[in-house]
């Protein structure tokens, strides 16, 4: 039993060694010497912990490595505010969800059409990046209609999870053969399309090589690549001439992202003012849409359909719900609702 795999999940859960120490009848003592592999657990023991995380015994077995999401560190110098706990819970649901997920692709490896091309940040621009993505995945002029929809076709896993603060959007990894993207699932459908873009900027730019280095503004990066992902300045620099609110409502509709997305855009572009940009967020900021944007029920939803597919094939495959919390090492009341097949969901047009 690997007491890493024990602490990620505590920390997934919001527990502490006393918590998990308490539920299970031992002294936190003898928690913290399972964790730090000091003392080795009797198969009772085993079978308790388990029980407690939700998982198997076989799957607090298994040799996990945990590993960091790219640019963790980057996103929380970005958002000093949030509490460092928040951030490691986050990290912590992401490697969970990448370690079940291991678990079901050795049964079922994935196939897919297409791949996420990688480039360097050193010597390829976020924006260039964005074009060559697009171009690779042969994305038509206009508006992304989904970009979970590509991003799956392309072998990544896309989750929605709550993760227990609204300061957190979303965190990526890239282990092994596939990367794998957790969003906030407390996030707007505009805001949902940005992370998803911003994550796959960071797995086209930062995943291989990456060096922390407080000296390159990785989130800069990551953000320049979502804005040209999702509004090709080619295509959008001859609509942003007008700025009122009735014009950066409509162009919301149509490219799926926010009114504040869309002003950055202009800004960035150098098309708008500090002075103006200053005006516009007052704007906003009198009519209560800087948190909660209008006509948002006329976005496209992003709707993860990659796992939910897996799981259906597996059950028509004749696996029962026992069969399948076994084969992804949950416990059989624990399998969370990103496992479950999702019928009924569709993605409307912007």
């Amino acid at each position: 039993m690997k007491g890493e795999v024990i602490e990620t999940l505590m920390r997934a859960r919001g527990l502490t060694q006393a918590d998990l120490a308490l539920a299970i009848g031992a002294a936190q003592a003898t928690v913290s010497r399972y964790i730090s592999g000091a003392r080795t657990p009797e198969d009772s023991e085993i079978r308790r912990i388990a029980g407690e995380l939700g998982v198997t015994p076989a799957f607090l077995a298994k040799e996990f490595r945990m590993r960091a999401a790219i640019g963790v560190s980057a996103h929380m110098r970005r958002q000093p505010s949030t509490k460092v706990s928040m951030w490691k819970s986050a990290e912590a649901k992401l490697n969970e969800l990448r370690m079940h997920m291991s678990m079901l692709t050795e049964r079922a490896p994935l196939q897919t059409a297409t791949h996420v091309p990688t480039f360097d940040y050193q010597f390829t621009k976020p924006a260039e990046a964005a074009r060559r993505v697009r171009t690779a995945w042969r994305v038509p002029l206009g508006p992304v209609r989904s970009v979970v929809d590509l991003m799956e076709t392309a072998g990544t896993i896309v989750c929605e999870l709550d993760l227990g603060t609204h300061r957190i959007d979303g965190l990526s990894q890239w282990v092994s053969d596939y990367p794998l993207v957790i969003v906030n699932s407390w996030s707007s459908p505009s805001h949902k399309r940005l992370t998803l873009a911003h994550e796959l900027g960071h797995l086209v730019m930062h995943a291989d090589g990456y060096v922390d280095d407080e000296m390159i503004d990785v989130e800069a990066q990551a953000n320049e690549f979502a804005a040209e992902f999702l509004m090709p300045e080619a295509e959008i620099r001859h609509q942003l001439k007008t700025l009122k609110l009735p014009n950066l409502l409509a162009l919301k509709l149509e490219w799926g992202v926010s009114m504040q997305a869309i002003f950055e855009r202009a800004f960035r572009l150098g098309l708008a003012s500090g002075t103006d940009r200053q005006n516009f967020y007052r704007q906003i900021s009198r009519k209560g849409w800087r948190t909660e944007e209008p006509e948002e029920d006329r976005v496209p939803v992003e709707s993860p359909r990659l796992v939910s597919g897996l799981v259906a094939q597996f059950r028509s495959a004749g696996l029962t719900n026992d069969d399948f919390a076994d084969l992804t090492g949950y416990a059989r009341d624990a399998v969370p609702d990103v496992f479950l097949p999702q019928s009924g969901r569709h993605l409307s047009s912007v």
